[in-house]
């Protein structure tokens, strides 16, 4: 169930691209933002939010499970992780909602099929395109309208007709001399071009007609966050890749990029071995990361039009494995944070740790609601041009 390319080619942008046309045709205040991060690898979810009162949780992971002294209650039932301070501050100011046992029907424990399925929004089916690329479809003709960061552009920016582009964390540097002459010539149009040279003459064209101004704004500091109170406690991996992808969206937010959904992204999810402190970690990055990002669209005036979503391509298995690990499961939580969020609640049901299916949680959310929701009240397109048949949301946004 994988996404292949489609008709479209991706376009690499440069820093100064987005930065000129954020002062040239800048993006209105008020217009939604969505900001989607991966988390690669399938991250455990019993382990990040957690059912520690259920006596069946300890027992199932003698070794790896998280201790009372390093959880945040959220509720008489469940807590997180100790290291997600972060969120815990998000959450009480409402900004913070959990979406519990999401995943989609009959799954697939395999890391490649299952996030072709979340990126395509297709379990079904093989899908040749993502569900943000369906979006583009709807769309004009707009290099900026998504944008991923990194050097591989995500499966779901690739649409039938459209397709996002790519940023790279070190910006684009635009060749010169004959490579820059050739480049100049691959981007001229001529009507005798068939569909794909058109293409990739439209993309190389956008590329150039975008990188007229270079500027050094990666060397400018990112946005100040506009802090809220702190939750007692520290956390890990402030300084880490998803902080710097962050940093540059916040940036180019703060510029007024025309761009309304950006793909960041985390790996080092798949915790076979030595679960507790990796993990342990790399949620205090997620946390500390998208937490300093929210201050930092609160001090450019845009905390009401960004909403993040936070999810992994499946969780891990109740019981533990012979190497203080858990090995490929199914459902597990998904944030979905922001000032437009009808946020310190939990969404769907909490999967029962009595009621296993072949020894892994059921699944109680489909994702597609999840994807639904954001795609209508933040996008503002009908759901079902983008997934076809769906008509269930969540009330997880004060619209």
């Amino acid at each position: 169930m994988g996404v292949s390319g489609a008709g479209a080619i991706a376009t690499q942008l440069s820093i100064a691209d987005i930065v000129h046309a954020g002062q040239t045709r800048p993006l209105p205040s008020g217009t939604p933002i969505l900001v989607v991060v991966t988390l690669y690898g399938g991250n455990d979810g019993l382990n990040t939010v957690i059912p520690h009162t259920d006596p069946i949780y300890k027992a199932s992971r003698p070794g790896i499970y998280v201790p009372d002294s390093q959880l945040i209650p959220l509720d008489s039932e469940l807590a997180l992780n100790g290291t997600m301070t972060g969120f815990k501050t998000l959450w009480d100011a409402g900004d913070l909602a959990i979406v519990r046992g999401v995943g989609y029907p009959t799954p697939d424990l395999s890391h490649f099929t299952s996030m072709a399925i979340w990126q395509s929004a297709s379990p079904d089916e093989s899908q040749r395109t993502g569900w943000i690329g369906r979006w583009l479809d709807t769309q004009s003709h707009d290099p900026m309208q998504a944008i991923g960061l990194g050097s591989v552009l995500p499966p779901l920016l690739v649409g039938e007709n459209e397709v996002g582009s790519v940023l790279p964390l070190g910006g684009l540097v635009i060749p010169s001399g004959t490579t820059s002459y050739d480049l100049h010539k691959l981007g001229s149009k001529d009507p005798s071009d068939g569909p794909l040279q058109a293409a990739a003459a439209t993309a190389i064209n956008d590329l150039l007609g975008l990188s007229k101004n270079l500027t050094p704004i990666l060397k400018m500091p990112a946005p100040q966050p506009d802090n809220l109170p702190t939750q007692a406690g520290g956390s890990f991996g402030s300084d880490s890749s998803l902080s710097q992808q962050l940093d540059i969206v916040a940036k180019l937010i703060a510029a007024q990029a025309p761009t309304k959904v950006w793909a960041v992204s985390l790996g080092g999810f798949d915790t076979h071995a030595d679960e507790v402190k990796g993990q342990s970690t790399l949620l205090g990055t997620v946390s500390s990361a998208i937490t300093r990002f929210i201050g930092q669209m609160h001090g450019s005036n845009r905390q009401n039009d960004v909403i993040v979503l936070v999810h992994s391509e499946f969780g891990r298995r109740v019981a533990a494995n012979g190497t203080q690990g858990t090995d490929h499961g199914t459902a597990g939580p998904v944030f979905v944070i922001g000032n437009g969020v009808d946020g310190g609640k939990f969404y769907g049901e909490e999967p029962s740790l009595s009621k296993l299916v072949d020894g892994n949680l059921a699944v109680t959310t489909d994702f597609r609601d999840i994807y639904a929701t954001l795609i209508e009240d933040v996008l503002k397109v009908p759901a079902e041009q983008v997934i076809p048949g769906w008509k269930t949301k969540l009330p997880l946004l004060l619209v």
